[in-house]
């Protein structure tokens, strides 16, 4: 590609979507990993039928649908089996990478290349992506857990959970060359976001 190549990342209710929002409106082009994850487990996407064969049926709703519910709870819960992440993941990454190369060789024009990734620590070395730039969203796990509680309807022990099934602030800060703290103002994170696509551009 001719363009910078940004990978993003963040831990879950950091505010990762605001800097995404901010560099989309800047100009950059953003390939969202957690819409591409949803593609790819939708009614006829490539990764449903490799689910019901790995978890059973009921990782599926009587509507076909997948039960994502029934999905998280046995892959991200205290009762999951040992391995039951991993091997989501071996039935969805190779196919989300797939598509993100697709978007990118669709959009030759760009300048700015986000690639929006949740779990870019996880991954970071079974991508087939190289960065020019590396950026994590942070802020403080209490801060989080009230938002994925207030916002995303979530228990605190889902909540609690879901962040334990990440990388920790530690891990994304070790494959990042820039932070940016949003617990600050939002008017100051969004001028951070502005001076960074300066920079880049």
């Amino acid at each position: 590609m001719a363009g910078m190549r940004i990978g993003l990342t963040g831990g879950i209710a950091a505010g990762k979507s605001t800097v995404t929002a901010r560099l989309a409106r800047l100009g950059a082009y953003v390939i969202d990993y957690d819409a591409l994850a949803r593609t790819v487990v939708a009614p006829g996407g490539e990764a449903l039928p490799s689910i019901v064969a790995e978890f059973g049926p009921d990782a599926l709703n009587p509507d076909g649908t997948l039960n994502r519910a029934w999905l998280a709870e046995h892959v991200f819960g205290r009762q999951a089996e040992p391995g039951a992440r991993e091997r989501l993941d071996a039935i969805e990454h190779p196919l989300i990478y797939r598509e993100a190369a697709r978007l990118e060789n669709a959009h030759p024009e760009a300048r700015i290349v986000v690639h929006d990734i949740p779990l870019l620590a996880e991954v970071i070395d079974e991508i087939p992506f190289a960065f020019d730039h590396i950026v994590t969203v942070e802020a403080p796990e209490a801060e989080r857990i009230e938002r994925m509680v207030n916002t995303r309807d979530m228990s605190r022990q889902q909540a609690l959970d879901r962040i334990r099934h990440q990388s920790t602030q530690a891990q994304r800060q070790a494959i990042a060359d820039t932070i940016i703290d949003s617990a600050q103002p939002m008017a100051n994170m969004l001028q951070t976001v502005d001076r960074l696509y300066e920079q880049w551009t």
